[in-house]
C-alpha cells in the first residue's frame, strides 16, 4: 500500500467522520428517511468524495441494507433505534463507518454494549491477529452486557472499488475462520448486537444493488442500463435514487425496479435485501475502518485523534 493510497484512505476517513458527525447532530424522529440519506450523500459529494454505497438507515430490528426508495415516504419513528451506515470513497478507496442513535432511554445499554465491543476490538487489532480472535473480543463484551452478537453479519476486508473484498471479521469466535489480518490491508470492523435471536433474515424489500458480472451483462438487452450504472459507480453498491435519468428512459420507477430485479435473477446484479432480526427486537451497530501499515501501526481512518501527524 503506497503513500498515495494511504492518503486516499485517510481523506475518505476524514470526510466520513464529518458526515457521521452531521448525522449525529441532525437526525431526529419525524425526519423523512429520504431527506436524511439524500442530505448525507450530498454532503459527501460537497466535501469532494463520493458515496461508496447508499447511506443505510436501518431502524429497530432492521440491521442493515435499508436505504430510501426514490419515492419513499417513511420517517424516523419516535422511540426508535436507528443505525446509520456511511461509506465514502476517494478514487475507489473506501472508509466505511456506522453509528447507532437511540431515541429511547430503554435501549441505551444496547447501544453502549455495541460501542464498547467496537472499542475493545480496535484495541486488540494488530498484524497477524486471527479474525476469529477479534470476533471473540466482540462476543465477550456483547454477551457480558446481556445481549447477543449478530452471528451472520460480519466485518470485512476492503479493496479498491470493492466494499466486501473476500475476508470476514466475525462478531463471535468462529473456529472455522482462519483468516489473519495482514499488513497493507484495510478492514471494516462492525459489531452488531441484538435483543433478539442474533440471527438476521432477508426481507422482501430490496433497496440496493451492485454489478456482479459486467461482461455477462453486456450480452443482455439491458446492456445500456448496465453501462450507465458501471460508468457512475463501477462495482460499488447503488440505489435507484442515483439514476433519475434511467427512470425516465425506461418509463418509470416501477419499470426500473423490475429491470434491476430481473438483472439480479440473471446473475448480472447482486441484490442486498434488507436484513432484520425478529420483529420487536432491537439491533445496534458501530463500525470503523482500519489500515494495517507496513511499519506495523494500526490506523483508524475515521478517528482523527489516532491519526499520526
Amino acid at each position: 500500500m503506497d503513500e498515495e493510497v494511504v492518503r486516499k484512505y485517510l481523506r475518505a476517513g476524514e470526510i466520513a467522520e464529518k458526515v457521521k458527525a452531521r448525522a449525529l447532530r441532525e437526525v431526529r424522529p419525524g425526519d423523512k428517511i429520504l431527506d436524511v440519506v439524500t442530505s448525507l450523500e450530498n454532503y459527501i459529494r460537497e466535501l469532494g468524495a463520493e458515496p461508496a454505497f447508499p447511506v443505510n438507515i436501518s431502524i429497530d430490528n432492521e440491521a442493515a441494507h435499508r436505504t430510501a426508495y426514490i419515492d419513499d415516504v417513511g420517517t424516523v419513528p419516535e422511540e426508535s433505534v436507528v443505525k446509520i451506515d456511511i461509506g465514502v470513497h476517494v478514487d475507489g478507496y473506501i472508509a466505511d463507518t456506522a453509528i447507532t442513535i437511540s431515541f429511547s432511554d430503554k435501549y441505551g445499554d444496547l447501544v453502549e454494549a455495541t460501542r464498547e465491543a467496537l472499542d475493545r476490538a480496535l484495541k486488540a487489532i494488530k498484524p497477524g491477529i486471527r479474525a476469529s480472535d477479534i470476533g471473540a473480543v466482540i462476543e465477550k463484551v456483547i454477551k457480558s452486557r446481556g445481549f447477543k452478537p449478530v452471528r451472520n453479519l460480519s466485518g470485512h476486508s476492503l479493496a479498491e472499488y470493492t466494499i466486501h473484498a473476500g475476508e470476514t471479521i466475525p462478531n463471535y469466535r468462529d473456529p472455522l475462520n482462519f483468516n489473519r489480518l495482514t499488513l497493507g490491508s484495510a478492514y471494516a470492523i462492525e459489531p452488531f448486537a441484538s435483543t433478539g435471536r442474533g440471527i438476521v433474515h432477508e426481507e422482501k424489500r430490496i433497496n440496493i444493488y451492485s454489478i456482479r458480472r459486467y461482461t455477462k451483462c453486456e450480452e443482455l438487452p439491458e446492456d445500456q442500463i448496465i453501462k450507465e450504472v458501471f460508468k457512475k459507480v463501477r462495482t460499488l453498491p447503488f440505489s435507484e435514487r442515483w439514476f433519475p435519468e434511467l427512470i425516465i428512459v425506461v418509463g418509470g420507477v416501477s419499470r426500473l425496479r423490475e429491470i434491476f430485479k430481473n438483472l439480479s435473477s440473471s446473475g448480472c446484479l447482486t441484490a442486498y435485501p434488507v436484513l432484520s432480526d425478529t420483529p420487536g427486537s432491537r439491533v445496534a451497530q458501530f463500525e470503523e475502518t482500519v489500515l494495517l501499515l507496513k511499519d506495523g501501526s494500526v490506523l483508524v481512518t475515521t478517528q482523527r485523534d489516532v491519526i499520526p501527524t
